[in-house]
């Protein structure tokens, strides 16, 4: 390999690290902060906005056993259940045709 690969691949690496350390600070000063209650947030909020961003265009259909798993996982609060009613649910919407 030529030299501005070698140079590539090393500055690749230092940004790589230069971002994992820069997270560290910033996660360390927000946690002594008044918004530390964002980083108590932070995985539910990155769940819903990856679920919301996957149903925009979808079918009705996706929409609705969406809506079942939304339903179950407020009642029952159990991680597996909600995915198995909400496959099931999709399963049988599509069965149906719609």
């Amino acid at each position: 390999m030529s030299f501005p690969f070698w140079m590539l691949i090393v500055v690749l690496a230092v940004a790589a690290f230069s971002i994992r350390v820069l997270g560290l600070f910033a996660g360390d000063t927000i946690r002594s902060s008044r918004f530390s209650w964002v980083l108590d947030e932070l995985p539910g909020l990155i769940v819903v906005s990856l679920v919301a961003s996957s149903l925009a265009g979808q079918s009705i259909g996706v929409w609705l056993a969406a809506s079942a798993a939304l339903v179950t996982a407020y009642f029952a609060n159990h991680v597996i259940l909600t995915m198995c009613v909400g496959v099931a649910a999709y399963g049988g919407l599509v069965w149906v045709g719609l």
